[in-house]
């Protein structure tokens, strides 16, 4: 199984940590305030989520960064190129409270994402759902909730697959960045915020 790192534990980096943990694959958590911030977090989770530095999560074979809008380019500034890694960028240009659309210039999210991660294979996942879906029981009666996700890459596609699957869910690939990607953006996004159960 590949190493996983998280930077961000707000709403959804903290979400996915408590996914992760409920099926015992191991994790390295950060944010912005340094590990001993994160020490409660860590006991509540229970051992297989380690609080780290940021740069220790970027090391990861898989790196999920899921931190508001705003910040993302200080969250991820000075980070060593990632050198064909994969990189799951869980954001969206919006934050709270107000959730104003960020100013985008016409590009799509995950091409402002990409810039800021050279060298990752991006792939768009884990963002278009309220962060309690992925930290909740995915099973819903008979079915697995769906998750979608985006990629230009066919083997980081196969790999997050994987891993949304290995957390009980039912993985959908959308296709690529610039039309799955657009698909599941929060906002604006046909597929944004929409709960699909998979039966069968």
């Amino acid at each position: 199984m590949s190493t996983i790192g998280i930077i961000g534990a707000g709403a959804i980096g903290s979400a996915f940590a408590r996914a992760l943990a409920r099926t015992g694959v191991e994790a390295v958590i950060s944010n912005s305030r340094g590990p001993a911030s994160l020490a409660d977090l860590a006991r509540e989770l229970g051992p297989s989520i380690t609080p780290g530095t940021r740069e220790q999560a970027a090391a990861q074979d898989i790196v999920l960064v899921a931190v508001n809008w705003s910040r993302l380019p200080d969250a991820l500034a000075g980070l060593p190129d990632f050198g064909g890694r994969i990189v799951i960028d869980a954001n969206n240009p919006i934050e709270a409270p107000h959730f104003v659309p960020a100013e985008l210039h016409g590009r799509m999210s995950s091409d402002v994402f990409t810039d800021l991660v050279p060298g990752a294979r991006v792939v768009k996942a884990f963002n278009h759902l309220p962060a309690h879906f992925i930290s909740d029981d995915p099973q819903a009666g008979d079915g697995r909730r769906a998750l979608f996700f985006a990629g230009d890459d066919a083997d980081a596609k196969s790999a997050v697959r994987a891993l949304i699957e290995r957390l009980g869910f039912f993985g959908i690939d959308m296709g690529s960045l610039g039309a799955g990607g657009r698909m599941i953006q929060i906002p604006g996004g046909p597929l944004a915020v929409l709960d699909l159960v998979k039966f069968g």
